[in-house]
């Protein structure tokens, strides 16, 4: 992958958010949950190329390298990514909103 490939740039911007809320709501609740950072680079990765669907996302996260590298080679179910976005899209708009792209990087 590219040094200045998007999916990397993507990556690298998520991991400046704030996603302490949507951390803290996974915190000792049923079965081992995929890591909200994880879904939501996905989410924007999708977003940012055209792929909207969770079962458009799913399949990318087998068939796209670039799509690969975001998700660290793991594929969530279309369902798990579906149900992420319903909770939590609010939370996420508000997180990236704090985030302005200048000429060469992101500043959160």
């Amino acid at each position: 992958m590219p040094e200045d490939h998007l999916a990397r740039f993507v990556v690298d911007v998520v991991e400046q958010l704030d996603l302490s809320g949507l951390e803290e709501s996974y915190a000792g609740r049923g079965s081992d949950a995929h890591h909200p950072a994880m879904l939501v680079a996905l989410l924007l990765y999708g977003y940012a190329t055209g792929t909207f669907s969770s079962r458009a996302l799913e399949r990318a996260s087998y068939d796209s390298i670039a799509f690969r590298y975001v998700t660290a080679n793991i594929h969530p179910d279309h369902d798990t990514i579906n149900s992420f976005r319903k909770r939590f899209l609010k939370q996420i708009e508000r997180s990236s909103s704090r985030c302005w792209a200048t000429p060469m990087k992101w500043a959160c």
